[in-house]
């Protein structure tokens, strides 16, 4: 007998009980903030939820704090196998402030409600559903890991979803790259004998004062901030060392690339005018821009109106960077973001506070329908699976352009 799986998914986000779970497993994680690849307690309490939900866990799947869990109908190999993300870490001292507790409910309660349905003896749904915990998305590049160690490699879709002030079904993130810059000089009495010191701490603030005057040139979408880690150790001393950190962002890799090379320029020009010596070196991983997949992103879309959830309108400006982007570039993928109803952006006190609210739970839940009734459109239209992988390549000319 046919049954209507999307009616199978909604019944499960009725459930009272399984409703309370959720809140109950996403406060706890509120409560207990823990940084990238330390989220102990966290993969703890996500896999026996999973598991007793009659999913396949596999704890400390790669990294010691991911995981992988799985379901699969008879035949899935002649499926779709689509991942659903979860992120768990918190950030140092303002715990949640990103809101990826309420990721990791939306991962796992569509992740269960889609199994729901792919279980029901009535209908015929094929593929394979894996829930991925994936660990320190805040800098450390979790996912980035989990791909080249190739827990994408089967995958057909992946799908996430993210806590923010406003509801964008197409969120824009960067390309992210770190860069660590080192300046040698020689150091001397800063008093009785300065001419024969080399002072590194000047190579540090010529290198900013560079990277600043650049900014004159550089597009309205790029971004260039950093720090000076190390300025010398006492004043009576011209500093021998120096060390600055930078993040490089831009909205495709051809782009990265340029204004990497620009700001590597900036302090090679201080290194000249001082006399130290340069050492840099780009910080691994580096994160990828979004590419939010348009034949997924429609569907999300579609069901998103069923739900009577509302895109917030209006210009979608850049964000941050995620290193979901890196999953996109390999995988027909969504990333949209929903309005929790916090008044501030993320990574703030004020945003942690709206993520462990009790006001945040409808939004999240709703979401977290919205991303498994898509799922159920692509296992039920799996010809759309290699419409999003042609789009997806036609996407990434587009990224790898300088233009």
């Amino acid at each position: 007998m046919d049954v209507d799986v999307k009616s199978i998914v909604h019944d499960v986000f009725t459930n009272e009980i399984f409703a309370q779970e959720l809140s109950d497993i996403s406060k706890e994680i509120w409560t207990n903030p823990e940084l990238g690849f330390k989220e102990y307690k966290a993969h703890d309490i996500l896999t026996n939820f999973l598991e007793n939900y009659g999913l396949t866990v596999e704890r400390k799947y790669i990294l010691s704090t991911a995981f992988r869990a799985t379901f699969e109908t008879a035949g899935s190999e002649n499926g779709p196998h689509i991942a659903i993300m979860c992120e768990y870490d918190a950030l140092p001292d303002i715990g949640h402030a990103c809101g990826h507790n309420l990721i990791a409910e939306v991962g796992i309660a569509a992740g269960v409600a889609l199994k729901t349905a792919m279980d029901d003896e009535g209908n015929k749904l094929t593929g394979k559903l894996t829930v991925l915990g994936t660990p320190a998305e805040e800098g450390l590049g979790g996912k980035v890991k989990l791909i080249d160690a190739g827990a994408l490699e089967t995958v057909d879709v992946a799908m996430m979803a993210h806590p923010s002030n406003k509801s964008i079904w197409r969120p824009k993130y960067l390309c992210l790259q770190g860069l660590n810059i080192q300046f040698t000089g020689k150091a001397s009495h800063a008093s009785s004998a300065p001419w024969n010191g080399v002072n590194a701490l000047d190579a540090a603030v010529l290198c900013y004062q560079n990277i600043s005057c650049l900014r004159q040139q550089m597009k309205p979408t790029w971004r260039v901030h950093g720090i000076i880690k190390n300025g010398g150790i006492a004043p009576n001393i011209i500093p021998e060392f120096s060390e600055m950190e930078y993040f490089i962002r831009a909205p495709i890799k051809g782009e990265l690339d340029t204004i990497v090379d620009k700001v590597i320029c900036c302090a090679n020009g201080a290194a000249t005018a001082t006399g130290c010596s340069l050492n840099y070196k780009l910080i691994q991983p580096g994160y990828w821009s979004l590419i939010s997949n348009n034949t997924l992103a429609d569907l999300f879309e579609k069901n998103s109106k069923t739900l009577s959830l509302e895109e917030d309108s209006g210009l979608v400006r850049y964000g941050g960077s995620t290193d979901m982007g890196n999953i996109s570039h390999i995988v027909p993928s969504i990333h949209p973001k929903f309005d929790i109803g916090a008044r501030c952006h993320q990574h703030t006190r004020d945003f942690a506070t709206a993520a462990g609210s009790p006001d945040a739970q409808e939004i999240t839940l709703k979401i977290a329908e919205c991303i498994a009734l898509t799922a159920v459109d692509i296992l039920q239209n799996p010809s759309l699976v290699q419409q999003m992988k042609s789009q997806l390549q036609e996407d990434l000319v587009q990224e790898h352009s300088t233009k």
